[in-house]
């Protein structure tokens, strides 16, 4: 059930770090709609976080999204948060990984938002991408997530000057390096320890997507990026 007097917030990937933080900084002003494909993890935190709506969807399939989608019923915002990520050479990576990359990362966003833009409409809601610093700079062994984050970005940019007249307002945070489970496997294949103390902490990307969400209607915020502050005493 959703409150009629609180914004209806999507959350794709909602079980993993940023968008368990981001629920739970949610929670309470807005009423949630989490999206995941393991249903034991989803159901463990929509009853943490008490009257959470799942949405167990498989985002390599967008055939299935529309009937998925049909009985939501009010959607305000749209956050696209779930991601995956597998380094390698352009010379070792085949079009199994290019493609799931690409899949997930932007032909499953499009499609949530192409079919739930007119409740967005509705609402005077806001669209946020959450990209990566490879949506800004591709480095060796991260051609096929960059390449990936990059469409994100040109997805978030046309979208924003084509939707500013119906009043929904389009954001794509930038974060750098945060302590996540993608993370630690990104330390993995580069052969690197993990130290969580060494990135952004998740709760820190979820408080500036709520900034984003939260801010005046005279304001939109293209873009945000979320860099590491500095070390030490």
């Amino acid at each position: 059930m959703t409150a009629p007097d609180r914004p209806v917030t999507l959350i794709t990937g909602a079980t993993g770090g940023i968008g368990a933080a981001l629920a739970r900084e949610l929670a309470g002003m807005h009423s949630l709609i989490l999206q995941g494909r393991d249903q034991g993890r989803l159901a463990a935190l929509c009853a943490e976080l008490g009257g959470a709506s799942p949405l167990t969807l498989d985002l390599t399939h967008p055939e299935t999204f529309e009937a998925a989608l049909a009985d939501l019923g009010r959607v305000t915002n749209v956050i696209h948060n779930a991601g995956v990520v597998e380094l390698g050479a352009v010379a070792e990576q085949g079009h199994a990984v290019w493609t799931h990359t690409l899949a997930v990362n932007v032909v499953a966003p499009a499609e949530i938002t192409r079919l739930l833009l007119p409740r967005v409409r509705a609402e005077r809601g806001t669209v946020v991408f959450v990209n990566s610093g490879a949506g800004l700079r591709a480095n060796p062994e991260w051609s096929s997530y960059a390449a990936s984050k990059f469409a994100l970005r040109a997805l978030a940019d046309a979208l924003r000057d084509e939707e500013a007249r119906h009043g929904v307002r389009v954001t794509t945070v930038y974060p750098g390096r945060t302590a996540t489970p993608m993370q630690q496997k990104v330390r993995t294949q580069e052969g690197a320890p993990y130290d969580p103390g060494e990135f952004i902490d998740p709760a820190t990307v979820a408080s500036t997507i709520r900034f984003v969400l939260e801010a005046p209607r005279d304001a939109t915020l293209p873009d945000v990026s979320v860099r590491p502050g500095p070390r030490g005493a």
